[in-house]
């Protein structure tokens, strides 16, 4: 409370979509609290709730006005969740003690202890539930078929239990049968921080696998690592029984097969449309003669190639043409990183943020140049072919992008969800998220800025200047953000720029994290670089880490958790029927995120939950969601869609595939604070019609082959 300079204020006029409402703001440990004073309720009985609560880290920018002849004293805050509210004092002193006790309750120093979770008492309702015992890894490798008869490809390790092995991956791994730990041991050095590729998820008619890594260490020598392609073959091998004509050589001591390639999304969609399998073959065997089995890399290809310049890159497919018969292929995605990301959402914010001073509807060209609907249209691009590999191909799919938790994690939750109805249900998609984003791995505190910023409170000269760019100075990484910045999230020094940009913003990790060792590979040594000195430094900075506290680092901050959530709602949009939670669960589950009133988002991965015994000391989140479950159901729900007769259905049965033609991704408006026909335009009565008489299944280029 020493922070609070003020805590209360009377007579504060609160201006939102150009409206006013005058009250009382009061300011809390943790919350910012307007309240509408009894009379401006009699006067205007149709106006918001009498009460708006804002949780300091929902403050995304605060802007300080000084008065002037044309408004008073007033703040600005632009929200997370996408309201713009501004308040107005009599006086500017008022405002000023507002915007720094703000500023001092929402930029912490010294740790996540003092957010909100930590002192967060929960309502009678919630107290019964504990959402922190909802996800059972080995439950859930044990639905997917891991450890039974059906599934004999696959084996739990316990290798990561006191995650040295890998300290940003889960404790518990499942990985291939015949990979030993001794194996596992070797290959991790040559994936970015030690993840390797790892089982996230089985399809249970054919048993073909998601699997999900980091980047390999290729460098600018090419370097490779027969035990890491040792470890892919036998995940494209997992679903084959020992000793078959699929089975690679060295697994099966012969002579593996002679050639590979790099294919992209056009010839994925245009290959293996017709039938490849029996249809009185049991689940468990493989279904086709032949598995296109792919490798994914999620980035652009020019910024893949420019990682090998700080000594990390894709995998060359002459090394991994052997590891499956016809030998597996790779693709890349194109999906821009976290700096674009970052940069097309503040371009959306820099459209709509004036909804508090005034009621008119963003301009629409403008969000069309933010890029936002572009880079969801590639996410489910990329969505899409995943699927179509598993499910139409029956194949295996490994997928990454640099350090396999942001793109990865979207790519492989999306898949996932329309591969499996079981993450179509709230318990599911539960797991999903605990499974995929918490115990993967997800930088969910880097990417959300929970801890805040000083250089996100702005004092202003004076009233009616422009807003500058909302683009956050940050202390790293300025030069890979700064070359991302063009025109519809690319850069405006052309792809190549982008790339080394992002190459460049890596390189001061990259030597932290490669280690040599005689492990069946070469590693390029640091350039320029005297191991002394270099030692000397590393030893130093780790120091410095267990004593600096943990601080929000802008260029960090990226809504890669909020594109999977958008993904999501495009595909509930274009499949109504086949989910049991609707858009507003995916609308709170996105305020929770940055709420920062429950535990289950504010680590990096579940090595920093076990240190900082988050489960003992806060509440999880889905303890709101499952206190409150007929909120979140979905009216259109249809189960029996989805039921196990349906498995081997000819027009797709239980797997939905995207649409992302021309008008299938859409802007979701709710998300945004605003009405569908705002963000979207007019609802043609005639595309509508025929929306509602399009059957919610696939052409036949996209079928499910019958077995």
């Amino acid at each position: 409370m020493e922070h609070i300079r003020v805590a209360k204020v009377e007579n504060v006029v609160l201006l939102h979509h150009g409206t006013t409402q005058q009250g009382t703001l009061h300011l809390t440990a943790h919350h910012l609290i307007f309240k509408r004073t009894e009379q401006a309720e009699n006067k205007a009985p149709t106006l918001p709730p009498s009460e708006i609560w804002i949780a300091y880290p929902i403050i995304a920018t605060a802007y300080r006005y000084p008065p002037s002849a044309s408004a008073p004293a007033h703040l600005r805050l632009r929200n997370r969740d996408f309201s713009f509210v501004q308040f107005r004092f009599e006086t500017d002193r008022e405002c000023r003690d507002v915007f720094d006790s703000i500023k001092a309750l929402t930029v912490i120093k010294g740790g996540i202890e003092k957010l909100y979770a930590f002192y967060y008492q929960p309502m009678a309702n919630e107290k019964r539930w504990n959402g922190w015992k909802l996800y059972n890894p080995i439950r859930e490798l044990e639905r997917m078929g891991v450890g039974t008869d059906r599934c004999k490809g696959w084996r739990i390790t316990n290798i990561n239990k006191d995650y040295f092995f890998s300290p940003t991956y889960p404790a518990i791994l499942a990985v291939p049968a015949t990979i030993s730990d001794t194996t596992l041991t070797h290959a991790k050095s040559y994936r970015s921080r030690a993840r390797i590729p790892a089982l996230t998820y089985i399809h249970p008619l054919n048993n073909c696998s998601i699997t999900r890594c980091a980047q390999p260490l290729t460098g600018v020598r090419g370097n490779r690592s027969i035990q890491d392609e040792k470890l892919v073959a036998a995940i494209f091998a997992s679903s084959q029984p020992p000793g078959s004509s699929q089975t690679p050589g060295y697994l099966r001591n012969t002579t593996p097969s002679p050639s590979g390639s790099f294919s992209d999304l056009q010839s994925l969609d245009g290959a293996g449309s017709a039938p490849t399998s029996d249809p009185d073959v049991p689940v468990g065997r493989i279904y086709g003669a032949q598995q296109r089995n792919l490798i994914v890399d999620a980035r652009p290809t020019v910024n893949a190639y420019a990682m090998q310049v700080v000594g990390m890159g894709s995998e060359d497919m002459d090394n991994y043409k052997h590891c499956s018969s016809p030998p597996c292929t790779k693709t890349y995605l194109g999906i821009d990183n976290i700096h674009v990301m970052r940069d097309s959402l503040n371009k959306v914010i820099d459209t709509i943020k004036d909804s508090d001073i005034t009621p008119l509807p963003p301009n629409r060209e403008l969000l069309a140049k933010s890029g936002w609907l572009k880079h969801i249209g590639l996410l489910l691009d990329g969505t899409s072919a995943i699927v179509r590999q598993i499910a139409v191909e029956h194949a295996h799919v490994l997928v990454h992008c640099s350090d396999g938790w942001d793109r990865t994690s979207q790519l492989s939750s999306l898949a996932q969800i329309c591969l499996d109805p079981y993450f179509r249900t709230i318990d599911g998609f539960i797991n999903l998220v605990e499974k995929d984003w918490v115990s993967f791995g997800h930088r969910f505190r880097d990417r959300a800025g929970y801890l805040g910023h000083d250089k996100w409170f702005i004092e202003k000269a004076g009233y009616g200047q422009p807003l500058p760019d909302e683009t956050l100075p940050g202390d790293e990484d300025e030069f890979s953000s700064r070359v991302n910045t063009g025109p519809l999230g690319t850069s405006a020094g052309g792809g190549a720029a982008a790339a080394f940009g992002e190459a460049f913003g890596q390189a001061k990790n990259f030597f932290n994290n490669v280690s040599s060792g005689s492990n069946g590979r070469s590693i390029s040594p640091a350039p320029e670089v005297d191991d002394d000195s270099f030692n000397t430094d590393r030893r130093t900075k780790l120091a410095r880490a267990t004593e600096t506290p943990v601080l929000t680092k802008p260029k960090e901050v990226s809504p890669m958790f909020q594109q999977f959530l958008d993904g999501t709602f495009q595909l509930m949009a274009q499949y109504p029927t086949r989910f049991e939670y609707n858009e507003r669960f995916l609308r709170r589950l996105l305020f929770h995120l940055y709420s920062c009133q429950y535990g289950t988002f504010l680590h990096n991965n579940d090595k920093e939950r076990l240190d900082s015994r988050v489960k003992e000391h806060t509440r999880s989140v889905w303890d709101y969601f499952l206190a409150r479950r007929k909120m979140w159901i979905n009216d259109q729900y249809n189960p029996d869609a989805d039921g196990e007769e349906h498995e081997r259905e000819l027009e797709g049965g239980r797997v939905i595939f995207p649409r992302t033609g021309l008008g299938a991704v859409k802007w979701w408006a709710t998300c945004w604070g605003r009405e569908n026909e705002e963000m979207n335009g007019p609802v043609n009565v005639v595309v509508a019609a025929a929306d509602t008489t399009t059957p919610t299944t696939q052409p036949s280029s996209t079928r499910i082959n019958a077995g």
